[in-house]
């Protein structure tokens, strides 16, 4: 539980280097040479080194990686499903948002003054 609190505190290089190593754990743990694993993703073995290394590789690769590893089920946590929730859905008179508004401004109501309209 400690991991994901610290997780939200790391920057995008120390998320892909842990990415990597897990990678390179679990492929280590399936005896799986990086050769092989790179001919089944349909990456190089050069673009397999960079991702395990957290050294700036692309979403394309570590999809590949993730579906030759036949892990890519998990991807699902990693972006939570936009779908309203039950307590949202009542709120909202039983809709969905169709769009996003931005942040209410932080202006201060004008003050009243003698002569003004209102």
């Amino acid at each position: 539980m400690a991991d994901i609190k610290n997780q939200t505190f790391k920057s995008a290089e120390a998320l892909a280097s842990d990415i990597g190593s897990k990678l390179e754990r679990l492929r280590l743990s399936r005896n799986i040479t990086q050769t092989d694993l790179a001919i089944n993703a349909g990456i190089s073995e050069r673009t397999l080194r960079r991702l395990e290394s957290g050294d700036g590789a692309t979403l394309d690769s570590l999809l590949r990686v993730l579906l030759a590893l036949k892990i890519a089920q998990n991807l699902d946590l990693l972006v939570p499903d936009p779908r309203v929730r039950p307590i949202e859905r009542v709120r909202t008179g039983g809709t969905e948002r169709q769009r996003s508004r931005s942040a209410k401004s932080d202006q201060t109501p004008k003050q009243w003054q003698w002569g003004s309209p209102e």
